[in-house]
């Protein structure tokens, strides 16, 4: 008889084992089970100073992440998560001064988010994102410019999915 009640209450223990689903991903994307697809607009620049792959370079990276870092499906609107926006800022100015001259040039970009959760408003937002690269002023933007944007649109993608995916 205690035999049987062990192995009845070992049995038990697997099948609670086997039922419970923990949602964890080593990636960081916390995403609702209920969320299953999401949806990026293009975003335009309305920057003063344009770069001209910047909008489409920008877009396809918040499309990479999210599609990469979640169980999401891509979809080309009305996602279950909804991002749109636009570039706000592209300049450059001075970031470290030394004597007359800037010693250290500063590029930044600045982005417009508004993100809708069809399925939780609470989760809305429309804020900025901004990122920022530094780099020798004897160097001019043209030849640190690639370098310097996929430092700054890195950051600003890894803000935005923390800002949103990864909400603990």
């Amino acid at each position: 008889m205690k035999k049987k009640l062990k192995i009845f209450g070992f049995i038990l223990i697997l099948l609670g084992l086997t039922s419970c689903k923990i949602a964890y991903s080593f990636s960081g994307g916390n995403v609702s089970p209920d969320i299953k697809t999401v949806s990026v607009e293009y975003y335009q620049n309305h920057a003063l100073l344009v770069n001209p792959n910047l909008s489409q370079y920008l877009t396809e990276e918040i499309k990479d992440k999210f599609v990469s870092q979640t169980s999401l499906e891509l979809v080309k609107e009305d996602g279950d998560w909804q991002f749109s926006g636009d570039i706000k800022t592209y300049r450059t100015s001075p970031a470290a001064i030394q004597g007359d001259m800037g010693s250290q040039t500063r590029l930044t970009i600045s982005v417009f988010v508004k993100f809708v959760n069809t399925k939780n408003s609470d989760e809305d937002f429309e804020k900025n994102f901004s990122g920022y690269a530094d780099f020798p002023s004897e160097k001019s933007l043209d030849e640190v410019e690639d370098q310097a944007v996929t430092e700054i649109v890195e950051k600003i993608v890894n803000d935005i999915f923390n800002a949103t995916a990864g909400n603990w």
